[in-house]
């Protein structure tokens, strides 16, 4: 949750709607105009195979992006299965394009890597088509680092290997 985002997670049922998503779906009162896209009905997909092969990835699944003001769904995000055994993960997200350039694709980014590192979580990685400059700047400016760059693609990462979790303070 942030103050105006609300991360609701998925579960098979309603990934499966996603993915199927018809206007006669029971999920489509909830979400706004032009939702699903394309990349949420592909995110979909990717949980549901990540649930049927390895099972239900806990917390680290995917969610819908939410705007607390109406409650519509504008977007997706979320990891791409549970950490692996060194603790890294990846992550995804996107927005209708209704959503975009008012801050919502960072604030749910930040909210998402902020969940990951205080799970213990070491490392969270990203990528953006080449030409997608807002994606790039999202994560940025939610302190990840690019890494790479290749044909395709801007890779990006966040560490907190070394970095302690924020907590409680000692005064």
């Amino acid at each position: 949750m942030t103050s105006r985002l609300a991360l609701h997670p998925l579960n098979a049922a309603e990934a499966a709607a996603i993915e199927a998503s018809g206007p006669e779906s029971p999920s489509a009162a909830h979400w706004a105009p032009g939702y699903p896209d394309d990349g949420d009905r592909r995110a979909a997909g990717r949980f549901l195979r990540t649930c049927a092969s390895v099972g239900y990835p806990g917390p680290f699944g995917a969610f819908e992006i939410r705007r607390r003001a109406d409650g519509l769904a504008i977007g997706g995000a979320g990891f791409h299965g549970a950490p692996d055994s060194e603790g890294r993960l990846t992550i995804g997200y996107g927005l209708i394009a209704s959503a975009r350039g008012v801050g919502y694709a960072a604030e749910a980014l930040g909210a998402l890597l902020s969940f990951a590192r205080s799970r213990g979580v070491s490392s969270v990685k990203g990528d953006a088509d080449l030409d997608n400059v807002a994606s790039h700047r999202v994560m940025t400016s939610a302190g990840m680092r690019l890494v790479a760059v290749d044909d395709r693609l801007r890779h990006y990462r966040v560490d907190w290997r070394d970095t302690p979790s924020p907590g409680p303070r000692s005064e």
